[in-house]
């Protein structure tokens, strides 16, 4: 019988869950075995899980997991060093040459665990099953834009948190803006047409901004590109990899221009790729935005669990994705599981 474990989350303010109740229900009536472990952050509550026939553990206890189990998280594991046994199901952020990425891989290698992950589920034509995207461009944007207030007042964002859902995120936002000397700013989205960007193009659209939106057509030329420098907000939804141009490049701090801010919702600093040299670390929650220039300023955000700002509605999205993947468990070696597997497999073999 196919063991589903799914691991409480272990990094602060990330609340999300990658399968539902209803989802792991049907999963059981399907003759999976399902354990959660306890929570008091997950944006869905234990017992509602419980209520379905879930079996439920301590919290952070898939360590102790019976071996053929398959732990199921999202974001990444506690860094202890230790080796991994298990496969897993999470967002390892290790393939796409992420320095902390080979160190991650070294513990699977050492206890001859498995890497699934979540990016790099895909179907036949290469495209993602499941992904928060959308999520993380709506988040990601509403974050720069509180950047954007603050810059207005003098001040640099201070901490952030999570909302109960889309609407009360927007009328927090719309009445910070509203507020400002300036509360119709210029954006550019690069990346428009995929998910990411259009969730941040509507939240712009949502505000009533001018977004001006390129995608891979207009990045072709390799750049530089000017054009992004005179918007005052620019979000970058393009994940890095071999052969994606520079954005803004890190000579831009000096340079005259409109922008003010960088919301880098692809987030990848840590890669030998990020197309926006002008930083190297990631931002947070308690400081969301990294100031790199003074005259005139220029702060980015970079936080890498956006959709968490909304845990419940982005949740819902993803378990509703990721479902019928999930169903085909107990055929780890076909299909989606198997491409996946044959992606950890190479670059396991490099470290």
């Amino acid at each position: 019988m196919t063991h589903l474990w799914v691991r409480a989350e272990q990094r602060e303010n990330e609340d999300r869950v990658g399968i539902t109740p209803e989802g792991a229900k049907e999963l059981m009536d399907a003759g999976y075995r399902l354990t959660v472990e306890d929570s008091a952050n997950r944006a869905i509550s234990t017992d509602a899980y419980r209520a379905v026939g879930c079996a439920i553990a301590k919290t952070n206890s898939w360590p102790d997991a019976p071996r053929d189990a398959i732990i199921f998280g999202l974001k990444e594991l506690s860094d202890d060093g230790t080796p991994l046994h298990h496969r897993h199901i999470m967002f390892g952020h290790a393939f796409k040459g992420q320095h902390s990425g080979a160190h991650l891989l070294r513990r699977f290698k050492a206890g001859g665990g498995t890497l699934y992950d979540i990016e790099y589920l895909v179907d036949d034509t290469g495209r993602r099953v499941a992904a928060f995207g959308y999520w993380a461009g709506y988040a990601g944007a509403m974050v720069a834009m509180h950047c954007w207030i603050a810059q207005q007042k003098g001040a640099l964002c201070g901490p952030i948190g999570a909302y109960s859902d889309r609407a009360a995120a927007l009328a927090d936002l719309g009445t910070a803006l509203n507020s400002c000397a300036n509360p119709s700013p210029s954006a550019i989205v690069i990346g428009a047409l995929g998910r990411v960007g259009t969730g941040a193009a509507d939240l712009c659209a949502e505000l009533g901004l001018k977004v001006t939106k390129w995608d891979m057509a207009e990045t072709a030329s390799g750049g530089p590109f000017g054009e992004i420098l005179q918007h005052n907000l620019f979000f970058n939804c393009i994940l890095a990899r071999p052969g994606t141009p520079v954005f803004v490049p890190a000579e831009a701090v000096s340079m005259p221009r409109n922008l003010r801010v960088i919301g880098d919702i692809a987030c990848d600093p840590d890669s030998d790729y990020n197309p926006i040299p002008v930083y190297s670390t990631a931002t947070d929650w308690a400081a969301p935005a990294l100031r790199v220039a003074d005259n005139p300023v220029l702060d980015v955000m970079a936080i890498d669990n956006l959709p968490s700002l909304l845990p419940r509605e982005s949740s819902e999205d993803f378990a509703a994705q990721l479902l019928p993947t999930l169903r085909n468990l107990d055929t780890l070696d076909q299909g989606v599981w198997q491409r996946a597997q044959m992606v950890f497999e190479q670059h396991v073999a490099e470290v």
